[in-house]
């Protein structure tokens, strides 16, 4: 038996199941919220934008931010640099703010975001193993050799069946 490219572990995520898992992810929330409510949803561009617009909206948090990390090169993780920082004068060290992204893989990118804002709350809808640790909330786990392909990044198109190969 051959071995399998990455991509040919993949999970297929469609904008209809990212819309539903990104509501679990609000549901899941629900019961985290601080005494206050949450200040503010920090989404990590560009994955967590889509999910954090849907938490935003589920939770009723009007105080909406990014903070750009780039650590990726098409399908190549390389070492996380933060690009853009949200208004900190609003986030302070993050107490009351929620941050969320699509997916969380090696971790990397959280620990460069949590050193931003260390007291907020971690989302994300997808979690591998190796990140688990930096998210305190998450929908779905996948193994850490699954290839997620978010709705942004497709495109419709034929695909061979698999026979068993």
């Amino acid at each position: 038996m051959m071995d399998r490219l990455p991509h040919e572990k993949g999970f297929h995520v469609s904008w209809d199941q990212l819309h539903r898992d990104a509501r679990a992810l609000a549901w899941r929330l629900q019961d985290k919220t601080p005494e206050d409510g949450w200040r503010a949803v920090v989404a990590i561009t560009r994955g967590g934008m889509a999910p954090a617009m849907i938490v935003a909206r589920e939770l009723d948090i009007r105080t909406v931010d990014t903070i750009s990390v780039k650590s990726y090169n098409h399908q190549t993780q390389t070492a996380p640099v933060v690009i853009k920082s949200p208004d900190m004068a609003i986030m302070g060290d993050g107490a009351g703010v929620l941050i969320v992204d699509d997916l969380v893989d090696t971790g990397r990118t959280l620990e460069v975001v949590r050193q931003h804002l260390p007291l907020a709350h971690v989302a994300t809808v997808y979690a591998k193993p190796m990140g688990r640790a930096q998210v305190d909330t998450f929908v779905t786990e996948v193994s850490q050799d699954t290839w997620i392909f978010f709705p942004w990044d497709m495109a419709l198109q034929y695909v061979e069946p698999y026979r068993g190969t």
